[in-house]
């Protein structure tokens, strides 16, 4: 169970990564964009900290407050939580 859950983590993460960057493409080019909720759920179900990485790494979304506010609450949020649940 441990196993499944730490690689559909790691997958969330990645795909996070990956979807910033895509929109940071998108952007440049002025194509169709990623709507941003995507991002803030992706982060929700677990890919927060790739997601939070991808907008570092890319300077992509980094003067929105709510991105740079929530996504980093986000990540404390689970590691709150994943402490609780493997407190014995």
């Amino acid at each position: 169970m441990h196993k499944y859950f730490i690689t559909i983590v790691i997958i969330l993460n990645i795909i996070g990564f990956v979807l910033v960057s895509l929109d940071k493409y998108k952007a440049k080019n002025r194509l169709w964009r990623i709507p941003e909720r995507s991002f803030f759920l992706l982060s929700i179900l677990g890919g927060s900290i790739g997601v939070y990485i991808g907008l570092l790494t890319f300077k992509h979304k980094t003067r929105r407050w709510y991105f740079m506010t929530i996504i980093p609450l986000i990540i404390i949020a689970q590691f709150v939580f994943i402490y609780f649940l493997t407190k014995k």
